[in-house]
């Protein structure tokens, strides 16, 4: 019984190789491969060209397999072409194995594709040729320095432009101060309070007199507390501020005119105050 059933296995393995056949093959260049290219593979198929596909992707360490596809030659045979691309980059030149490949064909019989090998090489060396600027490790090499003197050429002339900018705004500021204070009664008044310098005190009688004379000067008569409609009349931009001015006269006939015992200082009153608002009001009209 063990004989027969012996007999009967090698009889079944018997009849599966003599299903398998050697497939006729054209194989991809042996030699001159790096990482990244692709080798094709063709096996000749019979007449129908019917042929289970071999499936995709990672074939090993070295190869990826790309999708199979059935072609025709000059004569009307058919080709299977299967791509494989390598993956993989040795330190030296190194010999590798296209792998083998079994293809199930209609009939229940295989076409058996052996391996091949092929030559991959590294893309450089794995050490430098150490001759010339060929060496392993170089130095780092230095950054350009930049034309500094371009840039300082430039910044000098824009500093001096910036200068001559000011000194001509100081200088335009100067004149425009002499002409008001030439022209401008209250512009008059308040540079002669700035030249006073009372030390920011409002109590000197010169002061009062200015400012005074320039109300005076701007409404072409004496001007009082009691007849400042003709001042506004001829100043209408002093109008807003007729409420500071009668206090202005007021404080001036305590000053000048009331007793001591019976005067008391507003220390809420600013005499310079109210004369840089006049000329600033008078500035803006003219």
């Amino acid at each position: 019984m063990r004989f027969f059933a012996r007999g009967l296995a090698a009889l079944m393995f018997c009849s599966i190789i003599s299903t398998v056949h050697a497939a006729t093959v054209e194989q991809p260049r042996a030699f001159g491969h790096v990482i990244g290219d692709v080798l094709t593979q063709r096996i000749l198929l019979a007449q129908d060209g019917n042929v289970a596909m071999p499936s995709t992707g990672r074939v090993g360490i070295w190869f990826e397999r790309r999708n199979p596809r059935i072609e025709h030659d000059a004569r009307g045979r058919s080709w299977l072409s299967i791509d494989y691309q390598i993956t993989n980059a040795p330190q030296t030149l190194t010999t590798i194995m296209l792998p083998s490949l079994s293809l199930m064909v209609p009939g229940g019989s295989a076409l058996q594709v052996p391996e091949w090998p092929v030559s991959v090489s590294p893309l450089t060396p794995q050490t430098a040729f150490s001759t010339g600027d060929l060496q392993a490790l170089l130095p780092d090499r230095q950054a350009r320095a930049p034309a500094t003197a371009p840039l300082r050429k430039q910044m000098t002339s824009a500093m001096g432009l910036l200068a001559l900018t000011l000194l001509a705004w100081i200088g335009w500021w100067r004149w425009r101060n002499r002409r008001d204070a030439e022209r401008l009664p209250f512009a008059r008044a308040w540079n002669e309070m700035q030249r006073e310098k009372t030390s920011g005190k409002d109590a000197s009688a010169y002061g009062w007199l200015c400012l005074h004379r320039a109300l005076n000067e701007t409404a072409g008569q004496v001007v009082h507390g009691g007849t400042l409609a003709p001042l506004l009349a001829k100043a209408p931009y002093l109008q807003p501020l007729q409420s500071q001015l009668e206090r202005f006269y007021q404080h001036s006939s305590e000053r000048f005119f009331a007793s001591s015992e019976t005067s008391a200082p507003d220390t809420q009153f600013s005499l310079r105050d109210l004369s840089r608002t006049l000329y600033r009001a008078e500035r803006k009209q003219g």
